[in-house]
């Protein structure tokens, strides 16, 4: 079987259909869940690298505070500082606090002392001291703009001026801090103390904080300068990417996190004076999200999978629905070309095999009607000959009553005459069949013949009223709409004991909307709670469906409602949806139908009727009593 199909077949469609049904919400799936999961790794990475770097933070400034504390021990030899010693012991005890300051604390390479009064520098590196007489201070530590205590950049250890020193050590990365030695309480500057500390004492703070080779972190100092990065190359540069040039530097915030250039960037300044360093991590998206990326690689696969078998069982699903249908078309075309012998074998026990036997079915049956046509033809002919002997009929009776009626008048017996006027104006009513739309005072003079002779039926037990704006007498509508919703007071709501019944119709026009309400009220029985609201499923069951319901004449309005739901079936195949009927109990009892039928066309429209039944209606109210 061939699997060349056109796009405009049921079966390309439903192969277009069930791919799309199955691949687009796997797909949709898969995005959602991607940018799902990269989000949530981002909100969790930048909440954790917060919290990391803010105990970095605290773990540098606790660093910071050590070398401060220790720096402060210089003041135990403040003294000397001050007199200018020039004796051995005092040398001695000078390189005992330096030795101590520079054990103090780990990771400092050497200590520096400067003597302003006696200009001695005394350099103790590595536990081993060295002097130098008679020098200036060394450049670095002269910043006086800088406060009491200030942090140096990184930069390469170095011998602060001193010369000849034995033995002499290789040069290392250091950050230094400087405080200014004051005669207190006042501030003549009485020396300058300087430590070096490796760079090996940030390592160990820094390397708990990110993971080497996939994140990148920086501390930068006030002015931008590195104090420590991975590239050694680099310690002591400014750092000049746009995204701190461009935000941190500028926005000045203690802590934050933000996407730019590809990366995540999060940071954490120092709350200390003395250094003001700003701690920051960076890390690619790409590493962020390598579990999202690994798990749509996954998914990619299995889609890949899942397509090739989605489509192979698409195809064959298609194939095997529709196949049933090709062949139910081929034989159509055979029948189409003149052969109505054709052998049509069954395809299956399903839906289209069932209608394949449906088919062939009816071919039987046709085959059946074209054997059988002469004799439908002569049915047809006796069919004619009935329909014309019952029309005569109703002629006949109807002349047959106004001989009566007459004979009723020359035997002065005036009220059997009316009687049988509204019987035959009723008869003569109902016999034109091919006038399906009368005007409402056509339908009026029906009703109101039909009120003649209940009166005279229940002996004028009820008063009778109309109400009818002159402007409606030529609305027309369908025929036969008043008399069934008449008719059920007479069989159900009226007493048949009481004088006091009231009937009511009333016809007004609602403004602006082209709909009348045509109103009949009575005060008779109301109808039970349960049947009124089975009234009213059954009529908004017939409006959803359009499906009139099985007719049982045994069944009346308290059971059934039949006659309402064809008079609501031939208004809104008159007027369309706009027309309705809608039942509701009265108070304090009776019965009201409200029956809204919309303009089939303008107030003007010439009345149909007789002169006579115009003028036996009056145009404004009538009652019956």
């Amino acid at each position: 079987m061939g699997l060349i199909v056109k796009w405009s077949s049921i079966r390309a469609r439903l192969i277009l259909f069930l791919l799309t049904a199955t691949i687009l919400p796997i797909v949709a799936t898969m995005l959602v869940t991607y940018f799902y999961t990269a989000q949530s790794l981002r909100d969790r990475v930048a909440g954790e690298d917060s919290k990391l770097l803010y105990q970095g933070a605290r773990n540098l400034s606790s660093l910071l505070d050590d070398l401060n504390r220790s720096s402060s021990n210089v003041y135990s030899i403040l003294t000397l500082l001050q007199g200018g010693y020039d004796d051995a012991q005092s040398g001695s005890q000078v390189y005992s606090v330096l030795s101590y300051i520079t054990a103090s604390v780990p990771d400092i390479f050497q200590v520096y002392l400067y003597e302003t009064r006696s200009r001695k520098a005394t350099l103790v590196t590595l536990n081993t001291p060295q002097r130098n007489y008679n020098t200036d201070a060394y450049p670095d530590a002269l910043e006086e703009n800088k406060g009491i205590i200030w942090t140096q950049k990184s930069h390469m250890s170095h011998t602060y001026g001193l010369t000849g020193l034995q033995p002499k050590y290789p040069s290392e990365s250091v950050f230094t801090m400087h405080r200014r030695i004051e005669r207190v309480p006042s501030s003549e500057v009485v020396g300058y103390l300087s430590i070096d500390v490796k760079m090996s004492a940030l390592t160990d703070i820094v390397d708990q904080l990110y993971e080497r080779n996939r994140e990148t972190i920086y501390i930068v100092d006030d002015n931008g300068d590195l104090i420590y990065t991975d590239d050694t190359t680099r310690l002591g540069q400014p750092l000049q990417e746009a995204w701190y040039t461009g935000r941190i530097a500028v926005e000045g915030a203690d802590r934050g996190h933000f996407e730019q250039e590809g990366s995540m960037l999060v940071y954490q300044q120092l709350p200390m004076r003395e250094a003001r360093w700003t701690l920051i991590k960076q890390v690619p998206v790409a590493y962020l999200v390598r579990e999202a990326n690994r798990a749509v690689a996954i998914n990619l696969l299995l889609l890949a999978i899942s397509l090739i078998v989605i489509a192979a069982a698409t195809i064959l699903i298609s194939v095997r629905i529709t196949a049933p249908i090709k062949q139910l078309l081929r034989y159509m075309n055979q029948i189409q070309s003149g052969n109505l012998n054709v052998d049509i074998k069954p395809v299956g026990q399903d839906e289209m095999g069932i209608v394949t036997l449906r088919f062939r079915s009816m071919m039987d049956t046709i085959n059946n009607l074209i054997l059988r046509e002469y004799k439908l033809e002569l049915a047809n002919q006796s069919n004619q000959l009935r329909a014309m002997q019952a029309q005569i009929n109703p002629h006949f009776l109807n002349n047959t009553l106004q001989i009566i009626g007459t004979l009723a008048l020359e035997l002065k017996v005036p009220r059997i005459y009316a009687l049988l006027s509204s019987l035959a104006n009723m008869m003569r009513y109902s016999m034109h069949n091919t006038d399906k739309t009368v005007t409402l005072q056509e339908e009026l003079n029906h009703a109101r013949a039909y009120i003649e002779l209940q009166k005279e039926r229940f002996e004028d037990r009820f008063r009778f009223h109309c109400e009818v704006e002159e402007q409606l007498l030529s609305l027309l509508m369908p025929k036969m709409v008043l008399q069934p919703i008449l008719e059920n007071y007479f069989k159900y709501g009226i007493d048949r004991n009481g004088e006091n019944g009231e009937l009511t119709v009333t016809a007004k026009s609602v403004a602006g909307t082209g709909l009348v309400h045509l109103t009949v009220q009575n005060n008779g029985a109301s109808i039970a709670k349960e049947r009124l609201e089975q009234l009213h499923q059954e009529l908004a069951s017939w409006s959803a469906s359009g499906v009139n319901p099985p007719v049982d004449p045994q069944r009346n309005l308290h059971g059934s409602s039949i006659g309402l739901v064809n008079v609501l079936q031939r208004l809104k195949l008159f007027s369309g949806e706009s027309s309705s009927l809608v039942i509701s109990n009265s108070e304090p009892t009776g019965v009201r139908i409200v029956v809204t039928i919309a303009r089939a066309g303008p107030d003007t429209v010439t009345q149909v009727g007789s002169a006579e039944a115009a003028a036996s209606w009056p145009n404004k109210n009538e009652s019956g009593e």
